[in-house]
This record gives structure tokens, sequence and C-alpha cells, in this order.
């Protein structure tokens, strides 16, 4: 058992309250290997930003847990190298799908949890989420849960279908598990291609697709059940043109691509939505980087020569995202 203030991490509660009375929202930036790490604590110490290092079941499986957890500690003295005298640096499980997979985070090290049991019945969701808080909260870890499902697919995660939050539920589903915050569905979606292309409509000017709105009706409808409760968005990314363009002009295939607008975002995390989840952006950011200097540079071989500059274009993604979309930045001083 490792506790993760021995690592030097915080958990969500402190952060999140900050945001719901600041009117902002917290970055939650997934991330595989250690470019993706270093470009997000560079963003975060650099904004002076807390942030949430979010790792999936299959990034976890693909890091090793052991190692996640040294990198995890590694961030935070990494952070106080790069001036920020104290890191709000929060080590989350994105997606947890089971009670085992919850408790071994706990037991590794990890400050938040989610359980997402949202693909079942209600009342094992319930039941799941309930079981899941009463062990985190032994050990002062926070536990997301979720209500609703979004469309699409990020790594285990996959969906046909979305289906809004009902309002109607999350007073019961909160006061019965003890969640200490909750994703919600109302129109996000995982991955690049969150949006087929007859649900979009067309820019006459530019001839790109629009997507859908977002359902603000229901978070609306969400914010007056649970009054100054948190709330989380999951696909949340934008999906950014440029960096859709640069692929494609570096031999890769990315059609359709198309995210949740900025400025909807923007509007979300000045209300209740205290945690917005990005995932996509920062590999597209990263992916783009990397073709350009295949493309530009076949002979070079170098992995510091295109993860470099892939790191680079992440941690200007992140800074981007801090400032111009969350408003998180100065809040970590």
């Amino acid at each position: 058992m490792v506790s993760y203030k021995e690592l030097g991490l915080v958990n969500t509660r402190e952060m999140f309250a900050k945001a719901i009375d600041g009117g902002y929202a917290i970055p939650a930036f997934n991330f595989n290997n250690m470019e993706q790490l270093q470009a997000i604590i560079m963003a975060a110490a650099e904004t002076k930003s807390p942030v949430i290092l979010q790792v999936s079941k299959g990034a976890r499986a693909y890091a090793n847990q052991t190692l996640l957890r040294y990198m995890a500690q590694g961030a935070v003295e990494y952070a106080k190298e790069l001036g920020w005298k104290k890191p709000q640096i929060c080590l989350h499980l994105d997606h947890g799908d089971s009670f085992e997979t919850c408790k071994s985070c706990v037991d590794y090290g990890f400050s938040s949890v989610m359980i997402d049991g949202s693909s079942l019945p209600y009342d094992e969701n319930v039941a799941l989420t309930k079981k899941v808080v009463e062990y985190a909260h032994q050990f002062d870890v926070t536990v997301e849960a979720e209500l609703g499902v979004l469309a699409g697919v990020e790594d285990e995660v996959s969906a046909e279908e979305s289906h809004y939050t009902k309002p109607e539920e999350v007073i019961d589903f909160v006061s019965k598990t003890g969640c200490d915050s909750l994703a919600i569905s109302i129109g996000t979606s995982h991955g690049a291609y969150k949006f087929k292309p007859e649900q979009c409509t067309v820019d006459p000017a530019t001839g790109r697709l629009v997507p859908p709105p977002l359902a603000f009706n229901v978070l609306e409808e969400v914010e007056k059940k649970l009054p100054g409760f948190p709330i989380v968005l999951h696909g949340s990314s934008s999906v950014p043109q440029e960096e859709v363009d640069t692929n494609n002009a570096h031999g890769g295939k990315l059609q359709a691509a198309v995210g949740i607008p900025e400025e909807q975002l923007r509007k979300a995390a000045k209300s209740a939505v205290c945690k917005i989840n990005i995932d996509s952006d920062s590999r597209l950011a990263m992916t783009a980087a990397i073709r350009r200097v295949f493309d530009e540079k076949p002979a070079e071989f170098d992995p510091r020569k295109y993860l470099g500059p892939a790191r680079d274009n992440m941690k200007k993604l992140y800074i981007h995202k801090i400032v111009n979309v969350l408003g998180s930045d100065g809040k970590a001083e």
C-alpha cells in the first residue's frame, strides 16, 4: 500500500471546490509516456494551473503501474524544479471498469479514481460505485462516477450511441453512492471522430463540418438538482483543425474528424463543470509533429529529434487549453 500523499500528490476535493467558486475548470490530461507527462507538467508549472494526470486502464497496462507511480512522484519534483513551489497535481484513474482495478490504483498511490458503471443497469451502477467509494474514502482518495453514456471510442471504452444523463436520477445516485464528482453525458463524445457527418451541418464559408451543440439544458437541470456539486465532462477534445491538417499534409488520413467547439467548453467551464477531459487533442498534436519530422527529414532516426518536437507541440496545446479554454491559469500558485 502506497499513499499518494507520500508521493506529493493531492486529491480533487479542494481543487474542485475552488474551481466551482472561481468559475473555471481543471484540465484532466491523459498520458501514456514520458513526453506527454513532461509536456503536461511544463505547461501546468508555467501557467500555475492545478492539473489532473489521467491514466486509463489501457495506459496503465501499457506503461506499467509501478513505473506510473514513480513517474507521478517524479512529476511533482520536476514541477518544483520548474519553479512551482506547491504543485497541485492529481493522479487519476480514467474509466475504471471494476472494483478490482480501482482498488489496485488506490493501493498503488493514485489520489483519485473513476468507476465507470454507466453501461450497467442503474441499481448495479449504484452498488458498484458505492463499493468503490467505501474503499477509496478510507484512504482519502476521491471518486468520480458516471451517469449517462458517451458515444465514441477511447481505449477499452466504446459505445455506438450516447444517452443523455437523466437529471431526475442524479440526487438519488449521488446520495446513495457518496461519490465526490459526477461525469454526465450532454453530447460530448470520445475520440477524434465524435460525430457522424449526418449529425453535423456544413459551414458554407469553409466547407467544414460543424457539430451539434451540447445539451446545456441537461447540464442546467443537473446543476439545479445538485447545486455546488462537481460535474465532469468526458470526451471534450476540440480536434484542432490545424493539427488535423498537419497530420494529413504529412501522410495522415484523418477524414471527417470533428470535436467539441472551444466556445462551448468555455461556457461549460464557467458552470458547475469543474473537470474537463482532454486526450485526443494531445494525440493529434503529438502525431502531427512526428509526422512532420518523418516527412521532412526521412533520414532522421534519433527519437529525441522527433519526440522533442512532439513534446513541444503538446506543451503549446496544453497551455492554450489552460489559458484560453478552461481558465485555470494562476489558480495554483
